[in-house]
C-alpha cells in the first residue's frame, strides 16, 4: 500500500480583516485592506499588487490594525483615506488602540 507524503495546508487566510497603510521609497503613504497582511505586501512589493504601488518600491509596512469585517473594513478605509497627510503620519506614529474611536474623535473634535 502507497502512502503519499501529506505536506501540511497552506494556513487560510484570516476571516477578520485589517486596514494597513504602506510608505513608498519616495515618502506616499498607501492605504489597502487586506485579511492577509503578509500576502499583501509581498504581492505589493513583486509588483502584482495595486497599480499604483508598481515601480514605487521598496515599501515598508508602517501601520496595520484590526478592521473587522469586509464591509467594515472598507469603510475604515474610505475613511481613512480621506485623512490628511499630517493626519495619516500621526496615526503611524501613535497608533491608537482602536482606529474607530480615533477616527470618531477626529470627526466630532
Amino acid at each position: 500500500m502507497l502512502t503519499e507524503a501529506k505536506e501540511p495546508l497552506p494556513a487560510a487566510p484570516s476571516a477578520d480583516w485589517r486596514l494597513y497603510i504602506l510608505r513608498t521609497a519616495s515618502g506616499v503613504l498607501y492605504t489597502g485592506i487586506t485579511n492577509d497582511v503578509p500576502r499583501r505586501l509581498a504581492q505589493h512589493q513583486s509588483g502584482r499588487g495595486a497599480k499604483a504601488l508598481r515601480g514605487k518600491g521598496p515599501l515598508t509596512l508602517v501601520f496595520h490594525c484590526a478592521a473587522g469585517d469586509r464591509s467594515q473594513a472598507s469603510k475604515l478605509e474610505y475613511q481613512v483615506k480621506q485623512l490628511t497627510r499630517q493626519q495619516k503620519l500621526g496615526l503611524v506614529s501613535h497608533p491608537p488602540t482602536s482606529l474607530a474611536d480615533w477616527l470618531g474623535a477626529l470627526k466630532s473634535g
